[in-house]
């Protein structure tokens, strides 16, 4: 294999080598996540402990010291703050994790890049892997949050897996495109952090959409996270349906963006041995 070669940059590529080394993908997926425990005293077990207390940490501060009001209403259950900010979270964790470690996939391995024959393009969907195992595990403190705090578990819970799936592209796209960019331009890395914490800030996650001027909240659904934010608070808290119609466009556009992430990552690729 000439590593000088152009590779194809196609939708149905993207697809194809996605499904053909989904095993390569799974098995490194699960040497990712073991591995950023081992040598731990409990292990796997720290992944279901931190955001444990990661939601004692949010119901004492936003519950029982503040009294936080969401939305202008009186918060009258102490965790129901904190279970908010939590599923805001969710979203904002995946994407900052894969976000924040792109720009070093590729230049963080060049044993990958020079000596071995390695399908690159699935570094990202490796640290994508991760992400989501540690985004289901909270998940799943999520819920039993709800049965413990607010004692309540609405059926349309079963859709955040749904309406996470636009977000996966889009950072996926994001993903690829700077795994590719930080190759050459290693000051990447450095602005990733900073951006996420930006978009934060930026997006509903210690405020709702209705707490802005009217003429400012359509400004804040630019932020990639808003409508995902906004959708699992929806399905896992107030027992609300997706808006499909909404979620199509979304998907549409996450769709375009993992493409175009895609591509970068492609056309760029055959010159990662020359610089490394």
């Amino acid at each position: 294999m000439n590593p000088h070669n152009a590779h194809a940059t196609s939708a149905k590529e993207l697809i194809r080598t996605t499904w053909q080394h989904r095993s390569l993908i799974s098995q490194m997926t699960v040497r990712e996540v073991l591995g950023r425990y081992r040598g731990s005293l409990m292990g796997l077990a720290w992944s279901f402990f931190n955001p444990i207390l990661l939601l004692v940490v949010y119901t004492v501060i936003f519950g029982v010291i503040f009294k936080s009001r969401w939305g202008g209403s009186e918060i009258t259950d102490k965790g129901e703050f904190a279970i908010i900010i939590f599923a805001g979270m969710l979203v904002h964790g995946l994407f900052a994790e894969c976000f924040t470690r792109a720009p070093g996939l590729i230049a963080g391995n060049p044993n990958y890049v020079k000596k071995v024959v390695f399908p690159l393009e699935v570094l990202p969907w490796i640290s994508m892997g991760s992400a989501l195992f540690h985004t289901v595990v909270s998940w799943a403190v999520l819920l039993v949050a709800q049965l413990a705090l607010r004692h309540v578990m609405p059926w349309t819970v079963v859709f955040f897996p749904v309406v996470m799936f636009p977000l996966v592209l889009a950072t996926m796209g994001f993903s690829w495109f700077l795994a590719a960019t930080g190759v050459y331009l290693r000051d990447v890395a450095q602005v990733t952090g900073i951006i996420t914490t930006v978009l934060m800030f930026l997006s509903p996650m210690f405020y709702p959409v209705s707490a802005l001027p009217p003429q400012y909240q359509k400004l804040l659904y630019i932020n990639p996270l808003t409508y995902v934010i906004e959708s699992v608070r929806d399905v896992l808290i107030w027992g609300k349906q997706p808006h499909w119609g909404s979620w199509a466009l979304y998907t549409a556009g996450s769709a375009v963006v993992a493409w175009i992430g895609f591509w970068w990552f492609q056309k760029t690729r055959k010159g990662f041995s020359d610089v490394l």
